[in-house]
């Protein structure tokens, strides 16, 4: 059984930590406002969803630093926040995989979320492409991407520290198949 991990390239966490930070004051003003706008100034119910509103934005900048990608008996296991996607080696296009810069790939950039997350410095889950193809997504560093066409049409966007160290892992588990 052999495995093998690629370490992710880490979302900024300024970023990430400042977006939970200003939905918390957004929601403290929101609720400060609802509560002196009512007659009663005191509704202890309406103050019972900070911390709530503080949980679901904490759960949420955690789940941004939960990436992983790992190859397992000739499987791509990729874990990107609370987004799973798993495919056989053997169903990539590995001729047509390379590293790029999204910045200078417009086609290529992440355009419409499906079903996935989003914010500046991290996108994750599934997205349509500007191209309007599908795609799967794990992206925290625009400058270095790997791109891994599907057989099946869709296509991975990975932000691992070394992506040709990955692409290269990946040509070889293709040559020698799955290791059972």
């Amino acid at each position: 059984m052999s495995h093998r991990e690629f370490t992710v390239v880490a979302p900024d966490l300024r970023v990430i930590l400042l977006l939970p930070a200003i939905g918390l004051v957004a929601a403290t003003v929101g609720i400060a406002v609802i509560v002196r706008s009512q007659p009663a100034p005191w509704n202890p119910l309406m103050w019972s969803a900070i911390p709530l509103v503080a949980l679901a934005l904490g759960f949420a900048a955690w789940s941004t630093l939960r990436n992983r990608i790992a190859i397992d008996d000739g499987t791509l296991r990729i874990s990107a926040g609370l987004h799973r996607h798993k495919v056989a080696v053997d169903a990539l296009d590995l001729d047509a995989a390379r590293v790029v810069d999204l910045g200078q790939q417009p086609a290529l950039r992440p355009w419409l979320k499906t079903f996935g997350s989003s914010m500046p410095g991290y996108q994750a889950g599934h997205f349509r492409l500007r191209d309007r193809s599908r795609a799967f997504v794990l992206v925290t560093d625009r400058a270095k991407t790997l791109v891994l066409p599907e057989r099946g049409g869709r296509t991975l966007l990975l932000s691992a520290e070394r992506p040709q160290a990955l692409l290269e892992a990946l040509r070889a588990v293709a040559t020698r198949g799955p290791q059972r």
